[in-house]
């Protein structure tokens, strides 16, 4: 089990992690700014990868089906665990608002895609890629809707999401799956070596966002948002799993995308609301860098 634990680490973790080191010393030092570079990936590489990895695929609707819906319970779940230990603990609304956010909004496309390829091979990308999509949505709802119930505010926001770049891709990418029709081969081409550069060109951007944070504070509540993040999202998903009839790499895809730790997104939103901004973005960057353990262990079980 030992040799297990340190192989994962070694073989599973590091590499991810080495690229998120090289953001974070090599942004400042060449002048790099994380801005630009997500601004690239969101909207270029990351449509890119989905089409590629989504039109050539063999879909099942069935299965896709199960698999959103035991996301979605698990995230309604993880907002619930958040929602009640700030209640609990009789938090102030704001706080509490800002621990839901914190609960579902895992790093799933920086984090989840990688480790998981890494884990449990190319034939679980597309899974990874579905479960990355489900989550995205439900994320960006339930943590804008914490956001707004914070402030009384718009949910248009909320149904803004529906716009981005990833999910329209899936269009024209489910039009040739669901068809007869093959993708030309120029576009699989340029797709596929756009989609390429995706994962380290966002792992990259997360350790130059994480160097330009200023100072670090960490506090109970930090701690508290971390774990719920880090330990209720894993354990809630393989508490849920069963019902589902997932196996394999479905199974494993989506518990592994439920106990990454907070995506960087979340402090943009927690910003764009006022919604504690400081204290979200330190839980990021500690939730971030506490995954260590936490991933290491969840891709030991799984």
């Amino acid at each position: 089990m030992i040799l297990q634990v340190v192989t994962i680490f070694i073989n599973v973790i590091t590499p991810v992690f080495a690229l998120v080191a090289i953001g974070y010393f090599a942004g400042p030092a060449l002048g790099l700014e994380a801005r630009t570079l997500s601004r690239f990936a969101y909207f270029i590489l990351i449509p890119a990868f989905i089409f590629n990895v989504i039109s050539s695929a063999e879909v099942q609707p069935g299965l896709i089906t199960r698999m959103v819906l035991y996301t979605l319970l698990v995230h309604l779940a993880c907002a619930l665990l958040g929602f009640g230990v700030g209640w609990i603990l009789r938090r102030p609304k704001q706080m509490i608002s800002a621990y839901v956010l914190i609960a579902v909004f895992g790093n799933v496309g920086n984090f989840g895609l990688p480790l998981i390829n890494f884990r449990l091979g190319e034939e679980a990308v597309f899974a990874a890629t579905v479960y990355f999509l489900a989550i995205i949505i439900i994320a960006f709802v339930i943590g804008v809707a914490a956001a707004n119930w914070n402030n009384k505010g718009s949910m248009k926001a909320a149904l803004e999401v529906l716009k981005t770049p990833a999910l329209l891709a899936m269009v024209p990418a489910f039009f040739f799956t669901g068809s007869s029709f093959e993708p030309p081969l120029v576009l699989t081409r340029i797709t596929g070596l756009l989609g390429g550069a995706m994962i380290p060109t966002m792992l990259v951007t997360l350790g130059i966002s994480m160097a330009q944070v200023g100072r670090i504070e960490l506090s109970r509540d930090v701690y508290i948002a971390s774990a719920i993040r880090l330990i209720g999202g894993p354990v809630l998903a393989f508490a849920l799993v069963a019902p589902f009839g997932l196996t394999g790499i479905e199974r494993g895809a989506g518990i592994l995308q439920a106990s990454m730790p907070t995506a960087v997104l979340a402090s943009i939103i927690a910003m764009e609301y006022d919604l504690l901004p400081d204290f979200v973005t330190t839980t990021v960057l500690f939730s971030t860098v506490l995954s260590v353990v936490t991933l290491t262990t969840v891709l030991t079980l799984v």
